[in-house]
């Protein structure tokens, strides 16, 4: 089984940036839709950006949209999430992993998508 591998977060001040990354253990990633989800302490786990598996289409969730822009190279076998002007609100630990599409295109549901890994914290503090 696939097991995707979160890097990238760290400790930042309100209206910074960070570069996720997220790639394939031992695998050539596939070229399957992929997300990324958060959770925060306290909270349920939910999805904030996804793209297709050619890359062509993305989805945000409304919190990030115009802030954080999803990219994959395959090339590189690798899936990225550029967060700019973060905000305490986004302090979680993230998370990478397959997602399915819909008529909509990827999906955001964190329900029944999976493996997920360790994740990577992302904390956004002054």
């Amino acid at each position: 089984q696939v097991q995707y591998v979160e890097s990238g977060g760290g400790l930042v001040q309100p209206g910074g940036s960070l570069r996720l990354s997220c790639a394939a253990s031992g695998f050539t990633l596939p070229r399957f839709p992929i997300g990324w989800f958060r959770q925060a302490p306290g909270k349920e786990r939910e999805g904030v950006s996804c793209i297709s598996g050619s890359g062509g289409s993305a989805n945000y969730v409304d919190s990030v949209r115009g802030r954080f822009i999803i990219s994959r190279d395959n090339a590189e076998n690798a899936v990225f999430l550029q967060m700019n002007s973060l905000k305490p609100e986004d302090t979680a630990v993230y998370y990478c992993t397959e997602v399915y599409m819909t008529t909509s295109g990827c999906s955001l549901n964190p329900v029944n998508v999976g493996p997920f890994g360790q994740g990577t914290q992302v904390t956004v503090s002054s």
